[in-house]
């Protein structure tokens, strides 16, 4: 460009702001982009080897986390399995001393209506806490037979047609906990 195109350009963006404004970005584009080039060519790329010590660290990194976090939680799962029980034992003790002053009341007593009567007394409280605690009992008696609530021990010939397939006897008693089963019921059916 010659000497007095440049001063006509001047002139032109001193009376047109906005083609000034333009100029300076361009500008500035240009600056901008030849400092990123600078500091491309300043940084070197890191090598197949030097990515591969980081990638090889952070996996090392991870890989340990992960292993204290597994060891952990292991040691968590230990502790709460064996301190577990201890509310329910705890809640148990006072009935265990109910039982030790029973037998040593009864150790000398011929009257059977306190024994019985102090057995009740032991047997509702310690009904009662678990009962507290979740536990309900598995009414079976007269109902159908159920194969997932009931374990059949045996058949016996119904005494009223209106008795095949249920159950007529209870053995051994079948709990719930928290409406799960906790003990299937032992029953004798009908048949």
């Amino acid at each position: 460009m010659s000497k007095t195109t440049n001063e006509e350009l001047k002139e032109e963006t001193l009376n047109n702001p906005e083609m000034a404004n333009e100029e300076t970005q361009e500008n500035s584009a240009n600056t901008d982009s030849t400092e990123a080039k600078a500091e491309e060519q300043e940084a070197p790329k890191p090598t197949v080897e030097e990515e591969l010590a980081i990638y090889k660290d952070k996996h090392l990194r991870m890989y340990s986390e992960f292993e204290n976090f597994r060891r952990r939680s292991a040691k968590e799962r230990v502790e709460l399995i064996q301190n577990a029980g201890k509310d329910i034992i705890s809640s148990l003790l006072p009935i265990l001393d109910d039982f030790d002053r029973a037998m040593a009341a009864n150790k000398d007593s011929e009257d059977v209506e306190a024994i019985k009567e102090g057995m009740n007394l032991i047997h509702n409280k310690i009904f009662n806490l678990l009962t507290q605690q979740g536990l309900n009992e598995m009414k079976a008696q007269g109902k159908d037979f159920n194969s997932d609530e009931y374990e059949a021990i045996a058949k016996i010939p119904a005494p009223s047609e209106d008795l095949k397939g249920k159950v007529i006897d209870v053995t051994e008693k079948g709990y719930y906990l928290n409406s799960k089963i906790l003990r299937h019921a032992k029953v004798v059916i009908g048949e």
